[in-house]
């Protein structure tokens, strides 16, 4: 195939340097606007570990990734050595998974775990990039039933989740990649908010 005139092709570092651009400016105009909303959350965390409660974390697919992996750094260690915090993914049982959605629906499968597992002063937290997973929205909505803290994650357009939550994070940007980046971003920040608060001495 020939080239169009005049039109050059770029280079992989051109690409490169130009992705990790779209990353940065996402992560700036959420940090520009949204630290508070991650101040509120961290302080939500708190409150709930400090009374015996848990985290409980899910989403699908790589936002179901990030619900293992934040759920691991609070239950085992983030950055120093202390004791263990209580959290939860709720992504991780595939009999309870499956069983839920062939029973009833894959809409419920979270929602029925927080209807069994969640307690008033839990926080759940449903991670979405679209803002519109019917089986995360249900998870939020059962657990502010219960009188859980509830707590979004999602991208730009976040449809529905709003309603759903106490408190949203919500990153400026429609591109599945970049939303999920500054997730992971937030989640390592309230990881070492949370740890600097509860255990000053480390």
């Amino acid at each position: 195939m020939r080239k169009s005139p005049g039109r050059s092709i770029p280079s992989a570092s051109e690409r490169i340097r130009d992705l990790y651009r779209e990353h940065a400016g996402a992560a700036e105009r959420f940090f520009a606007g949204e630290a508070s909303t991650v101040e509120a959350v961290a302080a939500a965390f708190v409150a709930a570990l400090k009374s015996g409660g848990t985290l409980l974390f899910f989403g699908n697919g790589g936002s179901a990734a990030d619900a293992q992996h934040l759920a691991a750094e609070f239950v085992n260690r983030f950055a120093v050595d202390r004791p263990a915090l209580a959290a939860l993914a709720l992504t991780t049982d595939t009999s309870v998974l499956t069983s839920i959605a062939n029973d009833s629906d894959f809409a419920r499968v979270f929602a029925r775990q927080i209807e069994a597992l969640g307690r008033a002063g839990d926080v759940a937290v449903g991670i979405s990039t679209s803002g519109r997973s019917p089986n995360v929205l249900e998870g939020l909505r059962a657990a502010r039933a219960k009188r859980l803290v509830t707590v979004g994650f999602s991208g730009e357009s976040d449809g529905a989740m709003r309603d759903a939550c106490d408190h949203l994070i919500r990153v400026p940007s429609r591109t599945t990649a970049r939303i999920q980046e500054v997730h992971i971003v937030v989640g390592h920040i309230l990881c070492q908010i949370v740890d600097e608060i509860l255990f000053p001495e480390k």
